[in-house]
């Protein structure tokens, strides 16, 4: 991500706090300074200073209540793992590259990306409820790829014409940092197209800030006559409290289906018993796997990356202790192919 876009996030971040809302204000107490959350955390910030800090144009930022999850005085907390800015992102790593996915040469418009038949995918926002250190969006150019206000009415006109598009998926950074007026006139825009019978969300936003599933919001989009699928991201069972339960039960009432992908993580969630926790978990709060997706190869983020024999070995473990339905599909994005590449095993 370059600074410009670092300055644009900062200033949406700062919009939204002006809002009055709870979960704006929740997000405002976030943790960015990443020797305060040590702090917090009772971990020696002397240590993080002299041995680890990295200085990152991606900069840290954790919700309070999702570092209220993290086990204090522990610097392997599978949680801490996924946010805190470490040297490794510093390495440079041959097959890692600032779009490992291929979204910019599938741009057809700004922020709208048509790599897939039938579906095109709308990266609606640069802001997030966290700064995952291995998202593959880390270096995406969000100042001059979103469709904003002024190029909203050249998308629709987009997915108009085209009558092969069935499915619009709302992603970004994380289309649930939009506030409900914006985020609830793009998806009343989308209804009316005749020939697009599906909208779905790719978001964290339901595990790192429930707060923003609101009765307002719940209310508006489960009034929606499209079909509504929405797609959270969960690595871990301990992201999991009652709270996100809540949000993700009161999302599934209003009869939206729910589902998981999870990234597999070196170190933190690539055990048997780790993934079947939080399978079992997920399907506790009436949400069904979806994929188990193999690192996307963005620089810095090699030290995250499970071997693919590793990965595949994971997949067969499961079958043999979880039913059918709670078994994700082991995939990874290949940039240029036309879907999500399964992997199997051959023998």
């Amino acid at each position: 991500m370059s600074h410009n876009s670092l300055n644009e996030i900062t200033v949406f971040g700062d919009h939204l706090a002006n809002v009055s809302s709870d979960w704006t204000k929740v997000l405002s107490q976030a943790f960015r300074d990443p020797v305060k959350l040590l702090t917090y955390l009772e971990l020696d910030t002397d240590e993080y200073l002299q041995r680890i800090m990295v200085n990152s144009q991606f900069k840290m930022l954790v919700p309070l209540s999702y570092a209220a999850k993290m086990k204090k005085g522990d610097w392997l907390d599978p949680l801490l793992r996924q946010v805190l800015p470490l040297e490794d992102e510093k390495i440079e790593t041959t097959g890692f590259t600032s779009d490992p996915v291929g979204d910019l040469q599938s741009e057809v418009l700004p922020g709208v990306l048509h790599k897939y038949q039938g579906r095109v995918l709308l990266v609606t926002t640069g802001a997030c409820p966290v700064h995952c250190r291995y998202c593959f969006r880390k270096e995406f150019p969000y100042i001059s790829s979103i469709p904003d206000k002024k190029h909203w009415q050249q998308t629709l006109n987009k997915i108009q014409e085209d009558k092969s598009i069935q499915e619009v998926i709302f992603s970004g950074g994380d289309p649930l940092m939009l506030p409900d007026d914006r985020l609830k006139k793009m998806c009343i825009d989308i209804d009316l197209i005749p020939h697009v019978n599906t909208i779905r969300f790719h978001t964290r936003v339901p595990v790192f800030l429930p707060e923003r599933i609101t009765p307002e919001f719940l209310s508006w989009f489960g009034k929606l006559k499209i079909n509504k699928v929405l797609v959270i991201h969960c690595n871990h069972a301990n992201e999991l409290d009652d709270t996100v339960g809540e949000a993700l039960v009161a999302i599934r009432n209003q009869g939206i289906t729910l589902l998981n992908q999870t990234v597999l993580l070196k170190g933190i969630n690539d055990s048997v018993d780790i993934l079947t926790n939080l399978l079992r978990r997920l399907f506790k709060f009436q949400v069904l796997p979806y994929y188990l997706h193999q690192l996307d190869r963005v620089n810095g983020t090699a030290h995250f990356e499970v071997e693919r024999k590793a990965a595949l070995d994971l997949i067969e473990q499961l079958r043999c202790c979880l039913p059918g339905y709670l078994i994700p599909r082991l995939v990874e994005e290949v940039s240029g192919k036309r879907s999500k590449q399964t992997i199997v095993k051959i023998d």
